[in-house]
C-alpha cells in the first residue's frame, strides 16, 4: 500500500434547494485532502460545515458532484459502498436488538459468504480487540452505552476494512465515559494499526485523539495539521476561536519583520508572530491564548509585550483561577493561571481594582488579518 489510505482531490459536493432544485447548496467546497496510512484523522467543525458529507463519500453512501476520491490510490468512482475497503461506525451503534452481540458482529461476514468456523474465530477476535470477550450471547439491551459502542467498532473491524470511518460515534455518551471512550479509541487505533478517519465538532476530543485534524467551516478545509499546529499555529481566526479559547485584540499590523510584526492596538505597541503572507497597513487582529499570559506585581524585562492593566474580575474554578484584566478602554484579556499552591496562598487573589504587569511572549501571540 502506498503512503496515503485517502485522497481527496478537488472535491465538490452540491445538493438541490429545498425549495428548487435550482438553488444547489454546496456542501463540500473543492475539497484537497491527503490522509496518511495508519493515521487518526479528525474532520472537525461545526454543523453544516461538510464534515459529515466528506466521510459519507469516502463511504460511498454518497458521490462527488465533482473531483475524485482515491482509496490506497484507487479511484472510487461510483463504486458502492459494499465494495469500498472501508466500514463506518455510526453515533446510534445500528445493533440489531433481536440478534446477540455474537451475531450482531457475524452479521457482515455471514453476508460475505465467510465459513462459520472462520465466522467464529474472527467475532472472537473482534471482541477481544475491544475488552468484550465472552459477551457473545448477550443482547443488546444488557450492555451500558459504552459497551454497546464497543460492539459497534468489533462488528466494524471484524471485516478487516483498510479504513475505518466513525461518524460522531461518542455522541451518545455521558462525558465521564466519553472521555474514557475517546482514549480507548486512540489505543485501540494504534493497536490494530489502521487509518481511522473521525467526524466530531468536538474540538477537546478532536485535541485528544488525532494524528492530524482538518478544520472545516461552510463546505471548505481551513487549516490541516497535527494538535499542536492547529492550537498554537491558527492561520485564521476561525480556527483560532474554534480550537480552545482565545483572546482577539482588534488593531493595525504597522510593520513586519520576517516572522514577527508590530501590532498596534488603543495606542498599545505589541510584537507577535505574523504568517508569510503578512501586510503591514491592514487591520488585523491580535490572538493569545489565556493560559500564556502572564500576571505579575513587577514589571517583567524579558518580552517587550508588558503592560500595565486594572484586575476587573478573578474567578477561582478549582484547577485554575481566571482573570479579566483591562489595559486599555478598548482591550480586556482574559488570562489562566493554573493553581499550584493551596487555596488563599496565591499572591494574585485579592479584590478586584488592583493592577497588575499583564504579559506575554512574542512567540505566543499571532497576527491574523480580518
Amino acid at each position: 500500500m502506498g503512503e496515503f489510505a485517502v485522497e481527496m482531490h478537488d472535491v465538490v459536493k452540491e445538493f438541490p434547494g429545498i425549495v428548487r432544485a435550482s438553488d444547489h447548496v454546496l456542501a463540500v467546497d473543492h475539497v484537497t485532502l491527503q490522509i496518511r496510512d495508519g493515521e487518526f484523522f479528525s474532520l472537525l467543525g461545526p454543523s453544516g460545515c461538510g464534515k459529515t458529507t466528506s466521510l459519507r463519500m469516502i463511504a460511498g453512501f454518497e458521490l462527488p458532484s465533482a473531483g475524485e476520491i482515491y482509496i490506497h490510490g484507487k479511484a472510487t468512482g461510483k463504486t458502492p459502498p459494499f465494495q469500498r475497503p472501508v466500514n463506518t461506525v455510526f453515533q446510534n451503534y445500528a445493533l440489531f436488538p433481536h440478534m446477540t452481540i455474537g451475531e450482531n458482529v457475524a452479521f457482515g461476514l455471514q453476508m460475505k459468504g465467510v465459513s462459520k468456523s472462520d465466522i467464529g474465530r474472527r467475532v472472537q477476535e473482534a471482541l477481544g480487540m475491544v475488552r468484550l470477550p465472552g459477551y457473545e450471547q448477550r443482547k443488546p439491551r444488557q450492555l451500558s452505552g459504552g459497551q454497546q459502542q464497543r460492539v459497534a467498532l468489533a462488528r466494524a473491524l471484524v471485516n478487516r476494512p483498510e479504513v475505518l470511518l466513525l461518524d460522531e460515534p461518542l455522541g451518545a455518551l455521558d462525558l465521564k465515559l466519553r472521555k474514557e471512550m475517546q482514549l480507548e479509541l486512540k489505543t485501540l487505533q494504534r493497536e490494530v494499526g489502521i487509518t481511522f478517519i473521525y467526524v466530531t465538532h468536538d474540538q477537546e476530543e478532536a485535541l485528544t485523539m488525532s494524528d492530524r485534524i482538518a478544520v472545516m467551516d461552510r463546505g471548505r478545509v481551513l487549516q490541516a495539521g497535527s494538535a499542536v499546529e492547529i492550537y498554537e499555529e491558527p492561520n485564521c481566526r476561525f480556527v483560532a476561536d474554534f480550537i480552545g479559547e482565545t483572546n482577539f485584540i482588534g488593531g493595525t499590523l504597522v510593520s513586519v519583520n520576517g516572522t514577527e510584526g508590530e501590532f498596534v492596538a488603543d495606542g498599545l505597541k505589541m510584537i507577535a508572530k505574523v504568517g508569510p503572507d503578512a501586510q503591514a497597513g491592514v487591520s488585523a487582529s491580535l490572538a493569545v491564548r489565556p493560559e500564556r499570559v502572564r500576571l505579575s506585581a513587577e514589571k517583567p524585562t524579558d518580552t517587550p509585550n508588558a503592560f500595565l492593566g486594572e484586575v476587573r474580575e478573578w474567578i477561582y474554578v478549582g484547577n485554575d483561577t481566571r482573570f479579566s484584566v483591562k489595559l486599555a478602554p478598548t482591550v480586556t484579556l482574559r488570562a489562566r493561571r493554573q493553581n499550584e499552591v493551596p487555596v488563599g496562598f496565591p499572591i494574585l487573589e485579592g479584590p478586584t481594582g488592583v493592577n497588575y504587569w499583564v504579559s506575554w511572549q512574542p512567540g505566543s501571540s499571532r497576527v491574523l488579518v480580518n
